[in-house]
């Protein structure tokens, strides 16, 4: 049989890069993607085939080599998006006729809420926080706009010290698809960025020399001077979140959905969550933003006019 590899990976690069240039997907996005795409790029080689002439038949044969491989469904179906997304972009591209993941349904997975803290573990969880040295300083900083913006772990660490506006209590935070937004600072996660952007903290991580213009414009910094990672955020959120017993419970995804559970609890309106989480399809806020049965009753009954008759 011909080889077709080489072939086949410049359709995948191909393909990722028109996610990033084209569709303007996030790199964690993109990673994703390759990952998967990795897994179908193997069977393919394995089973001595070419996606280039791949049918149906074959389709759901590497769907069976997943179940069977014991993968989730949630990773099964994550998976079959990706290869499905290829094949229309090689369609389009002119690479191949047709897609052979057309008719091929996918299993269905339910979209699951993450599970929000109460008030009082937020509470609980920045008293934790304790000191005024410099990593404190920051990572009171981190999590307080984690909560307080609703802000994606990615889009905090991508933060610039030009996204402030101070004298407004404003963030410019640029999201999925490269869509811009302005959020709201309060009062509590303003004064903890203040106090982390004098010399006793933020000064504290400034090396005598930066090594790129990027680490000298970040908001957020590591020990070494450089721009916080994503996993270097995430290991802030889950320190302080094992110090309060919260475990696995907390991540900043769960600090996200807390901002805007709170948010609807304490009367806001859900386009108002939508716009401050920068969700295209209020659809989406509606499945983060699970309100309490109690409380939605509470609500609907103290505001129906007919609610008590």
């Amino acid at each position: 049989m011909k080889d077709n590899s080489g072939t086949e990976d410049s359709a995948v690069l191909d393909f990722l890069l028109w996610l990033r240039v084209e569709k303007g997907r996030a790199d964690s996005t993109i990673a994703s993607y390759k990952r998967d795409l990795k897994k179908f790029q193997d069977w393919v080689m394995q089973n001595d085939l070419s996606m280039q002439t791949l049918g149906e038949s074959d389709i759901i044969r590497f769907l069976r080599h997943l179940k069977v491989a014991g993968y989730s469904e949630s990773t099964i179906t994550r998976t079959m998006v990706s290869v499905r997304s290829l094949y229309m972009f090689m369609d389009i591209e002119g690479l191949r006729t047709g897609n052979p993941t057309k008719s091929i349904e996918l299993p269905r997975v339910p979209k699951g809420l993450p599970k929000a803290i109460s008030e009082e573990e937020v509470n609980e969880l920045l008293a934790a926080i304790e000191g005024d040295d410099p990593v404190a300083r920051r990572d009171r900083a981190i999590i307080e706009i984690l909560y307080g913006t609703g802000a994606r772990i990615t889009e905090l660490v991508n933060l610039s010290l030009s996204d402030i506006d101070r004298t407004e209590n404003l963030l410019k935070v640029l999201g999925k698809g490269n869509k811009e937004r302005i959020v709201p600072v309060g009062r509590f996660a303003m004064k903890a960025l203040s106090e982390w952007l004098e010399p006793a903290g933020r000064g504290y991580f400034e090396p005598e020399m930066w090594k790129s213009r990027d680490d000298s414009e970040a908001l957020f910094l590591n020990r070494r001077g450089g721009r916080l990672s994503r996993q270097g955020g995430w290991g802030v959120v889950k320190k302080y979140g094992a110090k309060v017993g919260l475990g696995s419970n907390l991540s900043p995804h769960t600090l996200r959905h807390c901002c805007a559970t709170h948010m609807l609890e304490h009367g806001a309106d859900i386009r108002t969550v939508q716009e401050l989480l920068g969700h295209a399809s209020i659809t989406t806020t509606q499945i983060y933003t699970k309100v309490s049965r109690e409380k939605l009753l509470e609500t609907y009954r103290s505001a129906h006019p007919r609610a008590l008759l």
